[in-house]
């Protein structure tokens, strides 16, 4: 699947438009770590931007989370690695390949990331990993982020700020996108 169409597809099914962002967000950073693992950026971010397809219809049944995605895309033209790694993010399997780990990894720091970039005093584009480091330890800084799920990113072989610093950039490069 192309961009464009994992892009139309994603504005047909989404009506929130911070979701929208937020899956976008992903995307970029899914794209930052596959240039980083000399993969295939393609590939990666769309399964980046992608993964929340079923987001709203799951919201009160998060079994069902990604699930519902996965048997969406079924026969669409996407990889048995793109798939799982949108089941993977959603908790329905165990991350064991690099792009399940990563997606899994940088669902939450996105949101970290964004939730940051409201309270800097320069947004999104004068942030850094140090700024980033520390709402991180503020656990009572958006409360909701999954911390765990981020740290799971030393399964990539990264400390916390260069896996910050990867993510961080990838997003910056669509700032104007994201309105941040």
């Amino acid at each position: 699947m192309k961009r464009k169409e994992a892009l139309d597809l994603v504005e047909e099914s989404i009506s929130e438009r911070n979701l929208i962002k937020h899956m976008k967000a992903l995307e970029a950073g899914m794209r930052e770590l596959a240039r980083y693992f000399d993969k295939d950026e393609e590939e990666w971010g769309i399964a980046g931007l992608l993964h929340d397809l079923d987001y709203e219809e799951t919201e009160k049944d998060p079994d069902r989370h990604g699930l519902l995605t996965v048997d969406r895309l079924q026969n669409e033209d996407l990889t048995e690695k793109q798939l799982n790694a949108i089941k993977a993010h959603a908790g329905q399997k165990t991350p064991e390949t690099r792009m399940e780990k990563s997606i899994y990894a940088t669902d939450p720091l996105t949101g970290l990331i964004v939730a940051g970039a409201l309270v800097h005093p320069d947004g999104l584009s004068e942030m850094d990993a140090e700024f980033i480091r520390n709402r991180y330890e503020e656990s009572s800084f958006a409360k909701s982020v999954d911390r765990e799920a981020i740290a799971s990113c030393e399964d990539l072989g990264f400390e916390l700020e260069e896996f910050f610093d990867l993510v961080l950039e990838g997003m910056q490069n669509i700032q104007d996108e994201l309105g941040l």
